[in-house]
């Protein structure tokens, strides 16, 4: 989708979307392909909800990339105000205008002034191509700044009371993500065109891990897949996503001279650091679960 700047996705397939996606190693289903394109050929935001770990982020990664777009990224967290989001004023360049009274009547509340955070700088983009906003982890700001948000995401325009309203000549693709710690509200989604991804079934992880890390032999990534998955069945503080799985993944190949053999218990109880990301949860890998671990790659590995 890089050959030329898209001035609309009026004419975008899902043949198209999927292909794209496909060469960016990313493996969607169906409902990803077709929800993803909808919001491309409506100009409305995606909100994308899901565990973590489970692609969300990576999806706007590979959006911007396979159209060749600016990635603008919000990563949001409590207490996030219009200031970190929007704009704010250069307060010392102000300060030295004042001070300077080389035009007394010009306001200090004027463009060169300005200074343009994500969501402004991604309504006022002038590339070629659209950007690409993400605004992450929404569900960890608070309801103020969701209010905030509406007026972006229904009109994509900002109010900024000393120059007025300020909008998008041509919309950003935004793409909004949530892990679900608390519930957005109902204007928000309103708002939003709504996917909810699913962790990766064991048969697409080992997909995923196959296109990520193609070094790596198909049976280990098979193993690989079902200790991440039996792992996901017990009560841990921070069950691994497909990004931890990735990781293990890679950190497994580097240390492997060739893509032959079988897992060792000695490898995995050393990496376990790559997936598990809690001490309680690599506590818990005792040698009772350690053997139902290797149990679980065994069958796996026998049917790769």
């Amino acid at each position: 989708m890089t050959d030329e700047p898209p001035a609309t996705f009026a004419d975008l397939t899902e043949s198209d979307v999927r292909s794209a996606l496909e060469a960016e190693d990313y493996v969607a289903e169906d409902e990803i392909v077709t929800t993803l394109l909808l919001a491309l050929r409506l100009g409305k935001p995606l909100l994308i909800e899901g565990e973590p770990g489970a692609g969300k982020t990576e999806l706007a990664k590979v959006l911007a990339s396979s159209l060749g777009s600016e990635l603008m990224r919000l990563q949001c967290y409590e207490g996030l105000t219009a200031e970190h989001a929007l704009y704010e004023w250069n307060y010392t360049k102000q300060l030295l205008a004042v001070q300077s009274g080389d035009d007394p009547e010009s306001s200090v509340f004027a463009e060169e002034y300005l200074l343009e955070r994500p969501l402004l700088r991604a309504l006022r983009s002038d590339d070629d191509r659209p950007p690409v906003l993400l605004i992450d982890e929404v569900d960890r700001a608070d309801d103020e700044f969701e209010a905030l948000l509406l007026e972006v995401l229904s009109d994509f325009q900002v109010s900024v009371p000393e120059l007025g309203t300020i909008s998008a000549d041509r919309p950003p693709i935004v793409i909004v993500t949530s892990n679900q710690t608390r519930a957005l509200s109902d204007a928000l989604k309103r708002r939003c065109l709504y996917l909810y991804v699913e962790p990766p079934s064991l048969e697409k992880e080992t997909a995923i891990l196959r296109r990520k890390v193609p070094q790596l032999d198909d049976t280990v990534a098979a193993d690989l897949c079902a200790i991440a998955a039996r792992l996901r069945e017990e009560p841990l503080r921070k069950p691994p996503g497909a990004a931890e799985t990735i990781d293990w993944a890679r950190a497994i190949a580097s240390l492997r001279d060739d893509g032959d053999g079988a897992l060792e218990p000695k490898t995995i109880r050393n990496t376990l650091g790559c997936l598990l990301k809690a001490g309680e949860d690599v506590k818990r890998v005792d040698d009772a679960l350690m053997t139902e671990l290797l149990e679980a790659a065994e069958r796996a590995g026998g049917e790769a």
